[in-house]
Parts: C-alpha cells; sequence; structure tokens
C-alpha cells in the first residue's frame, strides 16, 4: 500500500522536528525515547476530501507495544544521558528486579497518555505548517486519491 502523500510531507516533517525540539526539552521524554515514539505513529488525514475541514492525526494504537522499550531506553542511563525520570536508587533497582517494584501499570498508561498529548501537538504543528506553506489542500488532495485507489484495490468479497 502507498502512502503517497506522507512521502510528500518529509522536508515538512524535517522542519517540524527542527521547531518541535524545544518542546521536546520541556517534556518527559528523551530524543531517543521520542524517536522509538514516532516509529509507532502512523499519519492519517481524516475527511481529506475538504481542505477546510481536514485534519492530520496521529494513529497512537500501536504506543503501549513501545512501552517496554521506552522503559528499557530510560532504564539504561539513568543518570544524565538516558531518560529524565526520576532513579530510585539501589533499593529501588532491587524491588524493581524482584518484581516487587511499583505499579507498572501506571507507567505504561502515563507514558502512553504523555506520548499521545505530545503526538497531538506535533500534529497540530505539522498541519499548521502545511497550512502556512499552502500545501494542505495539495496534501489532502493526495491524501484523498490514495485512500481511493486503496479501496479500489480491496477484495470486493470483503466490502
Amino acid at each position: 500500500m502507498s502512502r503517497n502523500w506522507t512521502d510528500r510531507i518529509v522536508g515538512t516533517r524535517m522542519a517540524v522536528d527542527r521547531e518541535f525540539e524545544e518542546r521536546l526539552g520541556q517534556s518527559e521524554f528523551e530524543r531517543q525515547e521520542w524517536g522509538l515514539v514516532m516509529t509507532a505513529v502512523e499519519f492519517d488525514i481524516e475527511n481529506p476530501e475538504d481542505p477546510e475541514s481536514a485534519r492530520l492525526v496521529g494513529d497512537t494504537e500501536n504506543l503501549p507495544a513501545i512501552v517496554p522499550e521506552l522503559e528499557r531506553i530510560a532504564n539504561e542511563n539513568p543518570m544524565g544521558g538516558g531518560s529524565k525520570k526520576q532513579s530510585s536508587g539501589v533499593l529501588g533497582s532491587l524491588k524493581n528486579a524482584l518484581g516487587m517494584g511499583g505499579d507498572d501499570s501506571k507507567f505504561d498508561e502515563s507514558k502512553v497518555q504523555a506520548a499521545e498529548a505530545l503526538v497531538a501537538e506535533y500534529t497540530d504543528m505539522l498541519q499548521a505548517r502545511l497550512e502556512d506553506n499552502g500545501r494542505w489542500a495539495e496534501i489532502c488532495e493526495a491524501a484523498r486519491t490514495s485512500k481511493e485507489a486503496e479501496g479500489a484495490d480491496a477484495d470486493p468479497l470483503e466490502k
């Protein structure tokens, strides 16, 4: 399945990535963690047939699957170059290793929620940049034709 329209926004995404660095610095995510988050996000345009009401969205459905890797990254370098997450010290590390640490599901849920919020900010910034550059209607049209082509390629028995 070709996602032509996403290929057309690569340059704009790179510019937004640079601008977003400041906001990323204020978040709980390090650059490496954010890169992992972005690999789990797929972009889509809702209502591409009407650029006025169309909206760029980041599909964050796959984020829970990367939480273990986010935790691994966070625990690799707790003193400096890694996560901004506070180290719980030797005793905390031992408790976690023995399975007696805190409630991991709360960490998972909060990490996913924080990532979803940051992805929403990023997509808003990306759409605004495309609109400001006069490219939004073109990108919406490309997304619309891509969705139509996907529908045409679908098995008629599945419809």
